[in-house]
């Protein structure tokens, strides 16, 4: 824990206090993922390649993404560990905030690590079961619920989830509190997961998901700020603002790789891990229903599947040329790089409305 050192050292040199200031070692966090995952990807693409760990496209997707069959995939293991070396350096090891956030992170990486080596193994787009899978996920959920249960211990807000756009709207859950997050970590996990169809689509709109909770959580964790703005003051939660920024670095990194055309892919490990993680910093922050709003992108695309499904069992028709989203848009005539540059605007669109909630209370 480098900030620790350094920090410790501040009294003899002074200009070492700036480490306690979370803005700074955020900066460094981003700074730091970023190296880390530019310098160690070449090395992972050719390990994967070596071993022969590539994608395998289904048929029924769009013809042209048939050219994409053998990139190498499984590339979330570079995001992760991007994030947890500059979590490591420069995040605050005693704020149990950052651990809760870390292994929520690394469990659902954990399951989409499962995934992805049972389709390379079996050579086809399929790994666990939906089942399966699912209620791996849901299990995941529990555990990391409990644990944030037990960090907020007696905070006016545990047990509660808060309505954006209104000042003193707070629900308290009770036992229901742990099997609702665990539904939203496996919900939002799945969202990014269905995202990531596209070169660059799901990273990028991560990367600004993770850009917007950064303001969140640093929010949440200065009580000045928070009751300026009416938010729940959570202690510790500012810590997280370090994760939150080196999966920004991190995400930028593995951007450089991914953008089209794509040289590496970051497979189930990634999407499960990413979605669970922002889930997880929104829960933390106790924003979990804003997850709709600045998670707009991820959530369209999951109801894009949910409504096709329901539409084709009772009506056998389907709504979209093909789900998720991104395919109908590309099936609809619209280049690779259109879809996910105008996805990332309306993602970005999501965040910005997402933060005028800080206001419009």
């Amino acid at each position: 824990m480098l900030y620790w050192l350094l920090y410790q050292l501040h009294s003899s040199w002074g200009a070492l206090n700036v480490f306690r200031y979370i803005t700074f070692r955020a900066a460094l966090a981003i700074l730091t993922a970023l190296v880390i995952g530019i310098a160690l990807g070449p090395a992972l693409i050719r390990t994967l390649r070596k071993h022969q760990i590539g994608q395998t496209i289904r048929d029924e997707g769009p013809v042209s993404h048939q050219v994409k069959a053998g990139t190498p995939t499984m590339g979330g293991i570079l995001i992760l560990a991007a994030v947890l070396v500059p979590i490591a350096l420069w995040g605050d090891l005693t704020e149990p905030w950052v651990w809760v956030v870390t292994f929520t992170t690394l469990l659902y990486g954990a399951i989409g690590f499962l995934d992805d080596v049972l389709k390379v193994r079996r050579g086809r787009n399929l790994g666990l079961r939906a089942w399966q899978k699912f209620g791996l996920q849901l299990a995941a959920g529990i555990a990391a619920a409990t644990a944030i249960r037990f960090v907020a211990g007696n905070s006016p807000y545990a047990g509660e989830v808060v309505a954006p756009f209104f000042k003193s709207a707070h629900v308290q859950l009770g036992l229901f509190y742990i099997p609702f997050v665990a539904v939203v970590l496996a919900g939002f996990s799945n969202a990014v997961n269905l995202t990531d169809g596209l070169d660059g689509l799901a990273v990028g709109s991560v990367l600004i998901a993770f850009g917007t909770y950064t303001v969140f959580t640093y929010l949440a964790g200065n009580a000045k700020l928070a009751k300026y703005l009416l938010i729940p003051s959570v202690p510790g939660a500012g810590e997280v603002t370090v994760f939150c920024a080196a999966m920004v670095g991190a995400s930028l990194a593995f951007l450089w790789f991914n953008c089209h055309p794509a040289q590496v892919f970051m497979g189930d490990v990634g999407s499960l891990a990413l979605g669970a993680a922002i889930a997880c910093t929104a829960v933390i922050a106790k924003q979990e229903l804003l997850l709709v709003v600045v998670g707009g992108l991820f959530v369209a695309e999951a109801l894009s599947v949910i409504l096709q499904v329901l539409s084709f069992q009772t009506r056998g028709r389907r709504i979209f040329r093909m789900s998720p989203l991104h395919h109908h848009f590309e099936l609809s005539g619209w280049a690779e790089t259109q879809v996910v540059v105008r996805f990332w605007i309306v993602a970005i669109v999501f965040a910005l409305v997402g933060l005028a909630t800080l206001k419009l209370r």
